[in-house]
């Protein structure tokens, strides 16, 4: 579906700040101390463009911690003016954008629990009605884009052109080595559906733990992101929330001091015809693979056929598990992951089957 976001382009959600946008701050507000002791000490820096915070904050389970509150807000606003860095908080509700709001809070967020529900963005989309505060919207728990989208277009159809998403990975029952998985097919296409949309990347909650901070966020440079938030205490080890995901302020320093970033355009002339040659042979090597995947469906369907003659069911399981055993061998041979080979054949073995579905349970020209 076309999606219907309208709204131009700022230099990063309405804000005089060039693309790379660095937010960043601690997971939750604990203190007025606290927050202003991190904030000057991400000042320092020179290199994040706005401060982060926690107010209310949205726990799996009951008598965790569940933030300060509104009285908070008045904490990070102080320490706004105190540093000269414009201040965000996440919102969940209507009665939380209008305290926020009436706080003078400069960006606002949609967090992934509240993204998930129309019914939460739709309250703080009429809450937000007549203001132009920039609005982020993080992607929702479960990797579905159209609820993405439709929470983005719910901001936008309240009249907010400020308007930005932040991608913070997908919960999953898989065991792998992010809290949440990266998934980032998923930003991929939202760049694609709607192009224009400032992304920016939360590592935090990717990784859950500060080791894989690095990685993660100059993945999200090199695919063109327009800027990280992550989270910095002024002491990790004492905070109240997510304390193994923040750094200290000098940390966060480190880890922005050794990312690269790069340019989407290409200015040289020689770079940009070689890049081309090189794109004409991935175009020409993707035209024989698709006349090699349609000559393979037509084979499927002439096995399809030969089961239905001789009433053999669909699924082969000792077949399926030769193919995987035998094409993942074969792909660590041509420096191909497993990962990837095991993936590419299960969406070619669907594919498979749904056109044997078909040829098995087309109907019989009548008789009559």
């Amino acid at each position: 579906m076309d999606t219907v976001l309208s709204f131009e382009k700022q230099r990063v959600i309405g804000l005089d700040i060039p693309r790379p946008l660095i937010i960043s701050g601690p997971c939750s507000a604990e203190s007025e101390t606290q927050v202003m002791a991190t904030a000057k000490e991400l000042k320092k820096l020179g290199t994040v463009h706005a401060l982060r915070a926690g107010v209310w904050k949205p726990r799996t389970r009951p008598n965790a911690f569940e933030g300060i509150g509104s009285v908070a807000l008045a904490w990070i606003k102080t320490a706004g003016k105190e540093t000269g860095l414009p201040t965000a908080v996440e919102v969940a509700n209507a009665k939380h954008t209008e305290d926020a709001l009436k706080a003078g809070i400069d960006i606002l967020w949609i967090g992934a629990r509240s993204s998930a529900n129309p019914f939460a963005v739709q309250e703080i989309a009429d809450a937000l009605r007549g203001t132009d505060t920039p609005i982020l919207v993080k992607n929702p728990i479960n990797p579905d884009i159209e609820l993405w989208i439709g929470a983005l277009e719910r901001i936008n159809k309240a009249g907010i052109t400020k308007l930005g998403a932040i991608h913070r990975g997908f919960s999953t029952f898989e065991r792998t080595n992010y809290r949440n998985k990266p998934n980032w097919e998923i930003p991929i296409e939202l760049k694609r559906r709607v192009p224009g949309l400032p992304i920016i990347c939360d590592p935090s909650h990717i990784c859950g733990r500060t080791e894989t901070l690095l990685a993660v966020s100059q993945t999200a440079m090199d695919l063109n992101f327009d800027g990280l938030m992550v989270e910095s205490h002024i002491n990790p080890k004492e905070a109240l929330s997510d304390a193994k995901q923040q750094l200290t302020p000098a940390q966060m320093g480190e880890l922005l001091a050794h990312l690269v970033f790069r340019h989407e355009k290409i200015d040289d002339v020689l770079t940009r015809t070689k890049l081309e040659e090189l794109r004409e042979q991935i175009d020409k090597i993707d035209h024989e693979v698709l006349s090699i995947m349609a000559e393979r469906m037509s084979i499927a369907e002439q096995i399809g056929q030969y089961k239905k003659q001789n009433n053999i069911t669909i699924l082969q399981s000792n077949r399926w598990d030769e193919i995987v055993r035998t094409r993942m061998e074969e792909g660590k041979e041509k420096h191909l992951t497993g990962d990837f080979v095991k993936k590419l054949f299960e969406i070619i073995h669907q594919e498979s089957i749904e056109h044997q579905s078909h040829v098995m349970n087309e109907e019989q020209p009548s008789t009559n």
